[in-house]
């Protein structure tokens, strides 16, 4: 895949489970490109596939059958060690439950990617932390461990972990998930900020039409296929959406 290619690309593919009668078809020929500084929302009903679709984007599992290109890199192809260099070098997370180090401050928590990859950080990569640091509202927080923030201030540490080694792709599982409505817009306001400032590509599974009226695209998903593939639309209209397809299940 050459520059300008798609971040994430699936090529008719589909993810199994068990086997026999038992056999669970999560994801079933999917074809798909996510672009680069694209914020996507991948929505669905309990069950849709959308979370093997995330974990199939994210390189943390690899298909059946098809090809999944992250980064360039064909997911498909490689082993377990390839693909846990894939992740720490090109794919960031958020996840609904923070994942900070409690023992860590906020900027050691942010700084804990390059730690685990055995990396000094260069000037610009210094710079480029700084600049998250202050505008995610964190820089009079650096020294603070998560127990001593808000739940929305922990969150903002999370996102600015994700972008600090600059990834590929950020993976955001329900980030909005346990914090009020304040912080979640707040949260959703800097992932729409980090895509359309900083160019980063994120894809977010959401189960809420409001935090997916935050992104630039919505996929949804309903039985392992894509079923619908919208621009921008607003919380009422994400909502009427995915009644259709739950009535119509």
């Amino acid at each position: 895949m050459t520059s300008g290619a798609p971040i994430v690309a699936f090529r008719d593919v589909t993810k199994t489970y068990g086997e026999g009668a038992g056999q669970v078809r999560a994801l079933d020929a999917v074809t798909v490109d996510i672009e680069p500084g694209q914020f996507t929302a991948v929505m669905g009903p309990s069950g849709s596939g959308k979370s093997t679709f995330m974990n199939l984007a994210a390189g943390l599992d690899d298909p059946t059958s098809g090809e999944v290109w992250v980064a360039g890199q064909p997911v498909h192809a490689l082993d377990d060690d390839a693909r846990t260099l894939l992740r720490r070098t090109h794919v960031g997370f958020v996840f609904q439950a923070f994942n900070l180090v409690p023992t860590l401050t906020a900027q050691e928590n942010v700084l804990l990617p390059f730690e685990l990859a055995g990396r000094r950080l260069s000037g610009d990569e210094r710079s480029w932390v700084d600049t998250l640091m202050h505008s995610l509202g964190l820089a009079d927080r650096a020294t603070h461990r998560p127990g001593e923030l808000s739940g929305g201030q922990q969150q903002r540490v999370a996102i600015a972990r994700a972008l600090a080694s600059r990834p590929q792709i950020v993976v955001a599982d329900e980030p909005t998930g346990n914090l009020d409505t304040r912080s979640s817009r707040e949260v959703l306001s800097l992932l729409r900020t980090a895509a359309r400032e900083y160019h980063q590509t994120i894809a977010m599974v959401s189960h809420d039409p409001v935090a997916a009226s935050y992104a630039d695209r919505i996929l949804v998903i309903a039985d392992g296929r894509i079923v619908g593939d919208h621009g921008p639309m607003a919380p009422q209209q994400i909502a009427d959406l995915l009644i259709s397809f739950e009535v119509a299940a």
